[in-house]
């Protein structure tokens, strides 16, 4: 059974920054694409970023020139730094762990508090 572990949420000035980690464990096998996905109150969850173990990124409009996201493929752990945080960035942030169409798994969530 695969998990993921997330840390680093927590609450930050606007204009700050933290720093999210999430470490993937239970499977041998390699995964494909890990992420970062937010959700808001009253809102959907959305991407905001994510990258393959070749370690090509996507990251959502919102958040380019802001954030990082990086992968430590031995470790199957991803980090997120976030910078120059805002109000607007306020969710709680899930990890996802992306190995197939049938294998597909997220972590329970870290909440992440930017007051303005």
């Amino acid at each position: 059974q695969v998990q993921l572990v997330e840390s680093g949420g927590g609450l930050v000035q606007a204009g700050g920054s933290l720093r999210l980690s999430c470490a993937a464990s239970g499977s041998s096998s390699s995964i494909n694409v890990m992420g970062w996905y937010r959700q808001a109150p009253g809102k959907q969850r959305s991407l905001v970023a994510r990258i393959t173990s070749g370690g090509n990124t996507n990251y959502a409009d919102s958040v380019k020139g802001r954030f990082t996201i990086s992968r430590d493929n031995a470790k199957k752990t991803i980090y997120l730094e976030m910078n120059s945080l805002k109000p607007e960035d306020t969710a709680v942030y899930y990890c996802n762990a992306y190995y197939s169409p049938y294998e597909d798994y997220w972590g329970e969530g870290t909440l992440v508090t930017v007051s303005s």
